[in-house]
This record gives C-alpha cells, structure tokens and sequence, in this order.
C-alpha cells in the first residue's frame, strides 16, 4: 500500500486517499490508501505498492520518492496484513483511475485530516469494534486505513 503525500504551493503537506467503488467484493465503498496484493513478479513489497497505485490511479512509480514505511497493518475482518510506504509526490498530479475499481480520488490538507480524529463504535458483518475514524465533510476513513493515518500522523509534526 502506498501513502501519497504531497506539499502544495502553501508549503501545506497534503495526503491522497482513494474512495473504493461500492459494487466491489472486498472493503466495498471504503477510504483507503492505492494498494493491493503482492504479484509474483513483483520483486518486493514496494515495487508492489507502486504497481498498485499506477494501476489504481494512474501513478507511474518514477514519480514517487519513497521516504519511508510504517509498520504492518492487520485488518482484522479480512486477516490481512497491509504493509504501507510513505511516498512523496508532485502537487498537482492528473489521476487515471481504475474505472473498475477506485470511484474517485481524495486529496486531504494533513492537519485536516488530524484535526478530524476522533474514535467510534462500528459494526462490520455483525462484529461491534471501537476504531480511530477521520470524518472529513461526508467522507469516514476508519479501520486499517485509520490505523496508518493515526501511525503516520504520530511520526509527522503538528502543522507540517
């Protein structure tokens, strides 16, 4: 899984999220980092994280810089484990989206998404659970997704 990241001309560092179709098997309709799985010909979990999100949104992995990872994520539904990488990105970019799989892609000012914190009992296929969530206007990010925002907000300073 990839964590775009770009700085805006405001020098404001902003995190882009992909909403995921609702007509899809797995994780229908959710807020989610590009990402996937692992392909044999993928020569490692990074080369596997920018396949994803050039085939998801159209982001040739010659124009991400990778400064980072963050510890695995399990989901806890699913039983997977999601291994995300930070990467740095020109502002700006024209997403190609996966028509078949991403509905739209979603472009947060940081500080933004921290100011939205906040925790909430859900119910996954009847499973009660109290998750972190990120409630940005009409959009939830909760689960794995806010898991990797809450560890990637914890290693970025407030305002930056």
């Amino acid at each position: 899984m990839l964590a775009p990241l770009y700085v805006d001309a405001a020098g404001e560092l902003h995190m882009v999220f992909t909403k995921r179709r609702d007509d899809l098997k797995r994780h229908p309709g959710e807020i989610s980092f590009p990402g996937g799985r692992r392909d044999p010909e993928d020569a490692d979990l990074t080369a596997t994280a920018l396949r994803e999100a050039h085939e998801e949104i159209g982001l040739p992995p010659e124009a991400v810089e990778i400064v980072g990872a963050l510890p695995p994520t399990p989901t806890f539904v699913t039983n997977y484990a999601v291994y995300p990488f930070v990467g740095l990105i020109e502002p700006g970019f024209a997403w190609e989206l996966a028509d078949d799989e991403v509905a739209y892609v979603l472009e947060f000012p940081l500080e933004a998404v921290r100011a939205a914190h906040g925790m909430r009992r859900l119910v996954r296929r009847g499973v009660p659970f109290r998750t972190d969530t990120y409630e940005l206007g009409d959009h939830l990010i909760w689960g794995a997704t806010a898991r990797m925002v809450a560890d990637l907000l914890a290693r970025l300073p407030a305002g930056g």
